[in-house]
């Protein structure tokens, strides 16, 4: 098992001291996270394939963004989120299969993203428009032998698995963000594993708060302060045979944001160690 933690790829020239900085806080790998289409040229991919290998940096998954508004929270995140909005759709389907094809010159098989405020209704008739739409990149990626992952946030556990079961893919699978759960108020990230579990290929390890009013969600915290009980949480991957990346993800800025994940490191290799096994982490 290996930690991580997230890397935004925003401009190619921040790239290099990114990576140093990664490098010198003894982090191998990272998940890529990339919200700007424009960057995903071949004269990028070969410059940022031959700077991953130079420092050694291994990474597990690209988080694949997309074009079009975005707003987090219970009104117009329902509206401008992911595959689910209509008018952005074929937009969004675009830049996940570009993004797709970033990726693979990278090395990169899994590609992970917010699929939106999928409808709990299976009737819906924007039900079956989005499942169209995911199995339409999950195909594309399935010939590129990637792999297509839901991360946890908009929709419940058991929404996500009928998604599976409507698509029917054998390429899809999830980057379990275990505070978003949380701050969605879609479910305990522990007791989601009995659902999806088997689906899961990437933990976010992420700490947070329940939602206290119905347009905002919950708070982000430091991990080790919010709802996530990290112990249950990783005996139940340890039941499940889950051994793979864990990525440390804090969405602040400034100093404080690399502080908290050194320290979130310490505090889940205490964890990992204690419920894996002391030699397990690599």
């Amino acid at each position: 098992m290996k930690i991580g933690t997230c890397v935004s790829f925003s401009s190619m020239e921040e790239m290099p001291g990114k990576l140093s900085v990664l490098r010198k806080n003894g982090f191998d790998s990272c998940q890529l996270i990339a919200w700007e289409p424009s960057l995903w040229t071949d004269e990028n991919a070969t410059a940022l394939k031959k700077l991953l290998q130079d420092y050694e940096i291994t990474v597990s998954a690209f988080w694949c963004g997309w074009e079009g508004p975005r707003v987090w929270d219970f009104y117009d995140g329902q509206l401008t989120l992911g595959l689910v909005p209509p008018e952005y759709r074929q937009m969004r389907i675009q830049n996940l299969c570009d993004g797709a094809d970033f990726a693979l010159k990278l090395g990169i098989t899994d590609v992970a993203t917010h699929m939106g405020f999928i409808p709990e209704n299976p009737s819906d008739p924007n039900f079956g428009g989005f499942c169209i739409a995911v199995r339409t990149v999950a195909m594309h990626l399935k010939q590129n032998s990637q792999y297509l992952l839901f991360e946890t946030g908009q929709e419940t556990p058991v929404t996500m698995l009928r998604c599976f079961e409507k698509i029917g893919c054998d390429n899809l699978g999830v980057n379990l963000d275990t505070a978003n759960l949380i701050l969605y108020g879609k479910a305990n990230p522990t007791d989601a594993l009995d659902v999806f579990g088997k689906y899961v290929r990437n933990i976010h390890a992420k700490d947070g708060r329940y939602p206290t009013n119905g347009h905002e969600l919950g708070i982000e915290t430091k991990i080790g302060e919010g709802r996530v009980n990290f112990k249950t949480f990783f005996s139940r991957l340890h039941e499940l045979g889950y051994d793979s990346y864990v990525t440390i993800e804090r969405e602040i800025d400034g100093d404080r944001q690399l502080q908290d994940i050194l320290e979130a490191r310490e505090y889940l290799t205490k964890i990992i160690s204690e419920i894996y096994g002391g030699n397990h982490l690599c």
